[in-house]
């Protein structure tokens, strides 16, 4: 399998042209080489934030997979560079895919972020559907960031651990700045998946195949997480849709 691909930049971000199969098949050959690679699964907020977070911005392309998570983005992939993509790169499926084939090798699997509850019930959710994969670390997120001296602590957890493959669930855009400022000290491939973790966990539903396909999985977690998630989509959706036209119609080209 040609495991090549090429990058795409949409205002801030260089998105990936690949699908599934791909990604993952990337992702799993890193790992088996214990090459320290980044990936991001990387929506309209992710998007945003890259555009509007100078500090995200700046250091986002060092993440060395981004595949375009929401449906949006792919459209509008497609409609400045003709790509012809056939679907999004979902996160929590690319999880899947990833797992299937770690699962495949026998490969060892790190999770990292997230609560204690959903750590738990992801764990158990891969221990049963893939359980040739050896889940070789958990850490649950202190929801603040390490110091020095615990960030050490943590690599040198991971390392020692053998860990292909960490996933890293703690939101966007946290999740995107640890795993960009861990290439080249942490010996794994890392994936910021961030709602992978409760999708699989069973904390949250996700949305019905329609709404995937159509770019409204936004709408159907904003009726799950109103207060949390309505500054969010409004101001997010609202840039998005703005940026979009500005380099569709008037500057005719992607950033």
């Amino acid at each position: 399998m040609n495991l090549s691909f090429k990058k795409y930049k949409l205002f801030v971000p260089e998105y990936a042209n690949v699908d599934y199969e791909l990604a993952s098949g990337i992702i799993v050959e890193n790992g088996i080489q214990r090459r320290s690679f980044g990936v991001s699964a990387l929506a309209v907020h992710g998007l945003i934030t890259a555009v509007n977070d100078k500090a995200l911005g700046s250091i986002i392309n060092n993440i060395d997979l981004i595949v375009p998570d929401g449906q949006p983005v792919r459209w509008a992939l497609n409609g400045f560079y003709k790509l012809g993509m056939k679907d999004r790169v979902y996160g929590p499926e690319l999880t899947l895919h990833v797992l299937r084939k770690a699962n495949h090798r026998e490969l060892s699997v790190y999770l990292f972020g997230s609560t204690e509850t959903t750590l738990k019930k992801f764990q158990e959710f891969i221990n049963k559907k893939f359980p040739k994969v050896r889940i070789c670390g958990v850490h649950v997120d202190r929801f603040r960031e390490a110091t020095d001296e615990e960030d050490f602590l943590d690599v040198q957890k991971i390392n020692q651990s053998g860990a292909n493959i960490v996933l890293v669930g703690r939101g966007c855009p946290r999740q995107e700045f640890w795993v960009a400022n861990h290439k080249g000290k942490v010996n794994a491939a890392m994936m910021a998946v961030g709602a992978a973790f409760d999708f699989h966990a069973g904390i949250l539903k996700q949305a019905p195949p329609w709404m995937q396909n159509n770019g409204l999985e936004w709408l159907f977690r904003l009726s799950q997480e109103p207060r949390r998630l309505f500054k969010r989509y409004f101001i997010t959706n609202s840039t998005f849709i703005f940026l979009f036209l500005k380099y569709r119609l008037i500057l005719r080209r992607p950033y």
